[in-house]
């Protein structure tokens, strides 16, 4: 009988998948629930160490017009964040950065969560997808486009209105970036 490892009892790594996932030596979009965010970061890998060249948590959507009473761990929260970390990950190929190019391909990495179809996971995928990085999932996968905007909430949110802010703010943030530097 194998012992089994701490964090795999504690229900965080799936060593078996992980191995697969480094092997390949391709860079990650990794997605992550918590009990109050949804986590994504884009990693890169060398001999097992990752170095996050990027990351962000759901809580930035409240920056674009979340409302703060709603929870930034449903569906068009999903979406929204997918979508968000899609333009920064291109944002960061328009700057040049040579550790963040995204010419070549990126695996997901979900972890331990499952995988079910037309939930969170598929909703930040479709968001991925919607920001312009290309990324092969069936579309019976993703959740309604009803449940996606957020219409089957209690508290109706301004979906279009949070959308086209990131929108506006990922064609500002360049012109930010030289600023800052300038300084």
């Amino acid at each position: 009988m194998m012992t089994l490892k701490r964090r795999r009892k504690e229900y965080k790594t799936d060593y078996k998948k992980r191995f697969a996932l480094l092997k390949s030596g391709l860079p990650r979009i990794i997605f992550r629930k918590t009990n109050r965010y949804l986590i994504a970061q884009y990693v890169k890998s060398k001999e097992a160490q990752d170095a996050i060249v990027l990351g962000i948590d759901s809580k930035e959507l409240l920056k674009y017009g979340w409302p703060e009473k709603e929870s930034i761990k449903s569906i068009p929260a999903s979406y929204l964040t997918g979508y968000l970390f899609g333009k920064k990950i291109l944002l960061e190929k328009l700057e040049g950065s040579p550790e963040s190019s995204f010419e070549e391909k990126s695996i997901l990495d979900f972890g331990m969560a499952r995988a079910l179809h037309k939930t969170k996971v598929y909703a930040f995928i479709k968001g991925l997808i919607d920001s312009g990085i290309k990324i092969e999932c069936a579309k019976e996968n993703f959740p309604d486009e009803s449940r996606i905007k957020g219409e089957h909430l209690k508290n109706k949110i301004s979906f279009d209105e949070i959308k086209s802010k990131i929108d506006s703010l990922s064609k500002i943030e360049p012109n930010e970036k030289q600023n800052r530097t300038n300084k």
